[in-house]
C-alpha cells in the first residue's frame, strides 16, 4: 500500500519524534519511504510551514523540541587534533553544542550553528570537514573560540568544565 503524503509526513514527524538527538538524513527518509529525496524536503518545508519545530542541518533534520534550561557559553583553546576530544568531553558529559564563534581581526565575530548532540554528530563534523578538506573555524584564531552548550543542569555544566580543563582545553574557569 503506497501512503498518502499526509501519512507520510505523519511517518517522518513520528520517526523524528522516537530519534530525538539523532539527526535523520533526507536521502535516508526517502529510502525508507520509497521516495526522492526532493520529495522529502518538500514534506518538511510544509510541517515547517505548520508550525512544527523541524531543524535542518547539514547533515539532515531533527525535532528542535525544548532545550534543557541551562544554557552557558564556553571559552576553548585547542588544536584541531583535539576536535574531537572537545566534542566527545561536552556531549558524553550530558551537554549538547549548540553553535561555535571565533573573533576574527578582520570580520569580527563569526558564528555557525552546530547542533551536536551526540558522538555520532560529532564524528559526522569532523568527517564532513575531512571530506571537504575544510578547515575547523577555531584556526581562524589560533584555537581560540566560544560554543553555546545546553545542558539539564548545573551540575552537568560544571562536569563538563572540570573536563575540559582536565584536557587542557578549556581557556579559563567559567564557573
Amino acid at each position: 500500500m503506497t501512503l498518502t503524503a499526509s501519512q507520510r509526513r505523519e511517518q517522518i514527524l513520528s520517526l523524528l519524534s522516537e530519534n530525538r538527538g539523532t539527526t535523520l538524513s533526507a536521502s535516508a527518509l526517502a529510502a525508507k519511504f520509497g521516495v526522492s529525496r526532493q520529495i522529502i524536503v518538500g514534506d518538511v518545508a510544509l510541517m515547517r510551514a505548520g508550525g512544527v519545530d523541524i531543524v535542518s542541518t547539514a547533515r539532515g533534520y531533527r525535532l528542535q523540541g525544548a532545550a534543557p534550561g541551562f544554557v552557558r557559553i564556553l571559552t576553548c583553546r585547542h588544536t584541531g587534533q583535539q576536535l574531537l576530544e572537545e566534542l566527545y568531553t561536552i556531549v558524553d558529559n550530558g551537554g549538547a553544542i549548540l553553535d561555535i564563534a571565533v573573533e576574527h581581526p578582520v570580520y569580527g565575530i563569526l558564528s555557525a550553528p552546530l547542533r551536536i548532540f551526540s558522538r555520532y554528530d560529532a564524528e559526522e563534523l569532523f568527517r564532513a570537514l575531512e571530506e571537504k578538506n575544510a578547515a575547523p573555524l577555531l584556526t581562524l584564531s589560533d584555537g581560540i573560540h566560544t560554543h553555546t552548550v545546553s545542558c539539564p543542569d548545573e551540575q552537568s555544566y560544571l562536569r563538563i568544565c572540570r573536563k575540559l580543563e582536565d584536557a587542557g582545553i578549556l581557556l579559563s574557569d567559567q564557573r
